[in-house]
């Protein structure tokens, strides 16, 4: 069976879905690409939704968009921020599914901020993640080395069950390939030693990153682009740190790993994965 996965970070759904300005109209634009690449599963990360998850607005906006899906989520809750950090997924309602907001010990409020969905299907884990930042300062880098040890954990309690596919934003350019510009960022969140440890120490415990399994060493593909510099995208100054990553024996059933073209919409782009399972 040829599926497809779409993963991307919106940066804010509610403003994706119900604001007018220009930035929303660049993510708009991305989602009406993503509801014609029909994909299986549409994974959505840094939803930034209340407790309560989706509005019957944005319910109804998504609905209209992606009328052939159900729609589940996690989201912030007390004693972590509001409006903060959060996922969601899309499946298509004729796949048989188990929707699962797991705990993984994290520090901090991290297990309370929306940041894990696992979808069980009969044959695999389908499993997506926003990956704590390191923060301003590399306040939380600490933090986030540990976040790293329990979610390769639960990764790993996955695989022992059946094969995991796992996506998202895990804030983390692996190589000095996947950024632009490596020398002036070895004390920036996102490519200290420690994070890159980080992942490594995950991908060795059996996972393979795909867009590398399939493209090799290919340069100057990214999947995001700082806002704050106007040029980023258009010189593409940008890292890659969003991914699809597999349990390592089902290498040989990935057909395609790659990103999609978001256009001038900087921050993130969305990626894809087709796998034949």
């Amino acid at each position: 069976m040829n599926m497809k996965f779409i993963s991307w970070n919106i940066d804010s759904l509610n403003a994706a879905l119900t604001s007018d300005s220009a930035r929303a109209q660049l993510s708009q634009a991305v989602l009406d690409k993503l509801a014609v690449l029909d994909a299986d599963v549409i994974a959505l990360q840094e939803t930034k939704l209340s407790a309560k998850g989706p509005t019957k607005k944005h319910i109804d906006i998504l609905t209209e968009r992606f009328p052939r899906y159900t729609i589940v989520w996690n989201s912030s809750v007390e004693p972590a921020r509001k409006g903060y950090a959060g996922t969601m997924f899309l499946y298509k309602k004729d796949l048989n599914v188990t929707a699962t907001m797991p705990e993984i010990d994290a520090p901090s409020t991290m297990d309370n901020e929306g940041r894990i969905i696992t979808l069980e299907f009969d044959n695999f884990f389908l499993t997506q993640v926003y990956t704590p930042n390191a923060g301003d300062g590399l306040r939380r880098l600490s933090d986030r080395q540990l976040w790293d040890t329990k979610y390769q954990a639960y990764l790993l309690s996955l695989d022992a069950q059946k094969p995991v596919i796992a996506t998202g934003d895990y804030n983390v350019a692996h190589h000095e390939i996947d950024l632009a510009h490596p020398n002036n960022n070895r004390n920036s969140a996102g490519f200290t030693d420690e994070e890159r440890q980080g992942f490594t120490n995950l991908l060795s415990a059996g996972f393979i990153d795909t867009f590398r399994y399939v493209h090799g060493q290919v340069p100057h593909v990214y999947s995001w682009w700082a806002q704050r510099s106007k040029t980023s995208k258009l010189n593409n100054s940008g890292w890659r740190i969003d991914y699809f990553i597999t349990s390592q024996r089902i290498a040989d059933a990935i057909q395609k790993s790659e990103m999609i073209d978001s256009g001038s919409r900087q921050d993130h782009t969305p990626i894809l994965l087709e796998i034949d399972l």
